[in-house]
């Protein structure tokens, strides 16, 4: 099959990816795509939303309609590396065994990803970065394709740990999950309420996916939206000669190169589930807000001003 027919084959699983969502989530259009997008490109999402809003609802069901494997930590403050790992054990013949922890599976859904300590954060992140993990001296590779979608709230901060720089720019996207319009809480409560069950239909299955990731990575760029994504990263950076007033007024820390990287892969996926062979700009300005907003630092005068992230990248696009 000519990558050209894949792409109009990846746009028909998409759309009816989409519709077997929607049977069990009700709006949250944007949330569902970027998720998608994450998942093709081979990234990984962090979902921030209150409580409520769900968000583990929603990767359960995506993992459902993927036909992938889905393994949900609650992360806690006395969460140990070994219990999302694994450990070795000791079998009847006396000798050691290493067991499988959750992290074995192809959707980990880390559940409140900030309440659990370094230690067991680093154990994850060498999970997103290499695909493997290693435990007593030994490695162990991932089962593929993995992904970890990764869910925080926003509002209750006490007995947290907030994640490092160098662990939230290992996530593709940051997905900011909004509370429904009315009409949508309407739609929520009543599909909740009663006793009505919804069954899912598998789509497509773990080879096709690592099929469709393939192919997002052979997708032509031009070189004028390659430029305009490396120039709008380099825009963030406070010492850039480009880079503009609002940013040296508002940002402490600007993003680094896998900001560019991911703005590039993510335009190449949004132009190919809306049908298109190459991504233009406009592609990149779709996904420009999940990847940009957890990879800047805004400094106290922007909070003091109330300068939101997204406005700041508003400005920077």
């Amino acid at each position: 099959m000519s990558d050209k027919a894949a792409i109009d084959q990846l746009v028909v699983h998409y759309k009816e990816l989409k519709n077997e969502i929607h049977k069990v989530i009700v709006g949250q259009d944007d949330v569902v795509d970027q998720v998608l997008i994450s998942i093709f490109s081979k990234g990984h999402c962090l979902l921030v939303g209150v409580p409520g809003l769900a968000k583990t609802l929603l990767v359960n069901t995506i993992s459902d309609c993927l036909g992938l494997s889905f393994n949900r930590i609650q992360f806690t403050p006395d969460l140990m590396p070994s219990d999302i790992v694994g450990s070795e054990i000791l079998n009847e013949k006396r000798e050691f065994q290493f067991l499988k922890g959750p992290l074995f599976s192809n959707i980990v859904l880390a559940d409140e990803i900030n309440r659990t300590p370094p230690k067991t954060q680093s154990a994850l992140l060498e999970a997103m970065q290499e695909r493997s993990v290693t435990a007593a001296g030994k490695n162990y590779p991932l089962p593929a394709p993995f992904f970890v979608l990764a869910t925080q709230n926003p509002i209750e901060q006490e007995g947290t740990y907030p994640l490092p720089e160098a662990q939230l720019d290992r996530f593709m996207f940051n997905v900011w999950v909004d509370y429904p319009s009315f009409s949508e809480e309407m739609a929520i409560v009543k599909a909740t309420t009663s006793n009505q069950t919804v069954s899912l239909q598998r789509i497509i299955d773990g080879d096709k996916i690592m099929e469709y990731q393939d192919l997002i990575r052979r997708i032509p760029v031009a070189d004028n939206v390659l430029e305009y994504a490396v120039k709008l990263v380099g825009k963030t950076r406070v010492n850039d000669e480009t880079a503009p007033k609002i940013t040296k007024d508002y940002i402490t820390w600007g993003a680094g190169p896998r900001a560019s990287q991911y703005l590039i892969v993510g335009a190449k996926c949004h132009a190919a589930l809306n049908g298109k062979y190459s991504p233009d700009i406009e592609d990149v300005k779709a996904v420009a807000k999940p990847i940009l907003r957890h990879r800047l630092v805004r400094n106290y005068r922007a909070e003091a001003e109330g300068y939101s992230m997204d406005r700041i990248i508003e400005e920077l696009l």
